[in-house]
């Protein structure tokens, strides 16, 4: 079993993104587990800095040399900054994906609580079914 890194004071989404929230902004990312299963981040298309977006919409798209994926909003806000250093080293969300390969920030709109995020044990535990 492998043993992803999955830091306690981070939510997770079943489609492998993280948030991190402080007061009312997020930050968003991806999971070490999915940048595991991605392999060589190639691309990531970021949103568009102003764009308000809802629980569950398109954040942007990952690619790699295996896959591409969609990133999901884990909750509903508007960005308010991007990591636009991914677009020279989108391998930085596989040398950091808690750090430097963070992805956006949102202003976090309405009830932050989504009943789809889990805890960095439950979203372990997740890891090790699939």
């Amino acid at each position: 079993m492998a043993n992803w890194n999955t830091p306690e004071d981070l939510k997770y989404l079943k489609s492998d993104e993280w948030i991190r929230i402080a007061g009312d902004v997020g930050t968003i990312g991806i999971s070490d587990y999915a940048q595991d299963q991605l392999n060589d981040v190639v691309f990531v298309e970021l949103p568009e800095v102003g764009k308000a977006l809802k629980k569950g919409d398109v954040l942007g798209v990952i690619e790699s040399v295996k896959a591409a994926s969609d990133l999901m909003m884990p909750v509903s806000g508007e960005v308010i900054e991007v990591n636009t250093s991914l677009k020279s080293r989108p391998d930085q969300v596989n040398s950091d994906p808690f750090g430097s390969g963070w992805i956006a920030k949102v202003r976090i709109t309405g009830d932050a609580d989504n009943p789809d995020l889990m805890d960095a044990a439950a979203y372990a535990a997740y890891c090790q079914t699939r």
